[in-house]
Parts: structure tokens; C-alpha cells; sequence
């Protein structure tokens, strides 16, 4: 069904009919009662308590286990934020958060896969791009230049391409 045909759908519905189908849909399908339990009561900072605690726990392990060092944790969570409409600061915030925990990481711990910092360099560059496209990054910029000066302090192997990508944009 196209978006012009449910639009049509729509418009035939009454008012109780309508109210009927937002009940089945919220009853059936998780992403919308998520949805609407944002939207009417937007905890942000659990969210994001939450998100930073998963992140963390990827690299600190609360458990005694091994780090994982998973990217793939807080781009779930990242994805989940743009679709409920979190605010870009708080995305922003977790982008540089994740990069950030890396770090710590990385300063005690030494990484020989290339694509671990492969990785960083690609989560960074989102964050850039995110941050340019939401018109904030004059706001992160003191973090987005720590994070460049920690790859530089740690010896990245890439850090050379963190120092390109901030000399972009400073002035």
C-alpha cells in the first residue's frame, strides 16, 4: 500500500474507527508502543543513562567478562534516537560519548586490529557529519578536539585522518 492510498484509508475512517486502529497497532507492535511511550513521557536522560551504561559496559565489562568493543551497541542505540526524534544534542552527546570511552580504553589497554580504529575514525566522521548537517558542532567543538588530540597523545594509527578531519572546520 502506498502512502497516498492509506492517506485515502485514512480519510474514509471516522474519528472512532481511527482511535480503534492506533489501539490495535499500539497493542500488536512494540515500535509503537515505544513510540508512543516516548512521545507522551520523553525520559531523555534514562534513555540516555541507559545508552552511555550499555556503551561503557562494552569496554568495561560490569561482569568480570572480556570488552567486546562493539560499535554495533551504540549505533543501535543511535538509529533508535533519530527514529524517536531525540533531541540532536543527546545524539550528539552519545556519538562523542562512545569515541570517548574508546579512548579510555584504549589508554589503558593496548589495540593491535587496525579495525578497531577503523571503526573509531567512521564513528567520528558520523558525528562530524551529524553535527555539520544539524548546524551544532560549534557547540562540541572543544570535544571533537580533545578526541583528536587523545588519538594524537595515544599514537592512533589513523590519527593523522582525526587531525584532517577537524582541521576542516576549524578556523
Amino acid at each position: 500500500m502506498s502512502k497516498r492510498d492509506l492517506k485515502k484509508y485514512l480519510t474514509e475512517l471516522n474519528k472512532q474507527q481511527l482511535e480503534e486502529q492506533i489501539l490495535e497497532l499500539y497493542d500488536k507492535f512494540h515500535d509503537v508502543k515505544v513510540y508512543y511511550d516516548f512521545v507522551f513521557n520523553p525520559k531523555e536522560d534514562k534513555l540516555i543513562q541507559e545508552a552511555k551504561l550499555k556503551i561503557s559496559n562494552e569496554y568495561f565489562p560490569i561482569r568480570g567478562k572480556k570488552a567486546k568493543l562493539r560499535r554495533s551497541v551504540s549505533q543501535k542505540f543511535l538509529k533508535h534516537f533519530i527514529t524517536l526524534g531525540v533531541d540532536s544534542f543527546i545524539i550528539a552527546d552519545v556519538m562523542l560519548y562512545n569515541i570517548e570511552i574508546a579512548q579510555t580504553y584504549t589508554s589503558e589497554k593496548t589495540i593491535k586490529s587496525e579495525l578497531f580504529f577503523k571503526s573509531m575514525l567512521n564513528s567520528f566522521e558520523q558525528a562530524i557529519s551529524f553535527m555539520m548537517e544539524k548546524s551544532i558542532l560549534n557547540e562540541f567543538q572543544n570535544r571533537v578536539v580533545a578526541i583528536k588530540n587523545e588519538t594524537i597523545a595515544q599514537d592512533w594509527v589513523n590519527k593523522y585522518e582525526f587531525n584532517a578531519i577537524v582541521e576542516r572546520f576549524e578556523y
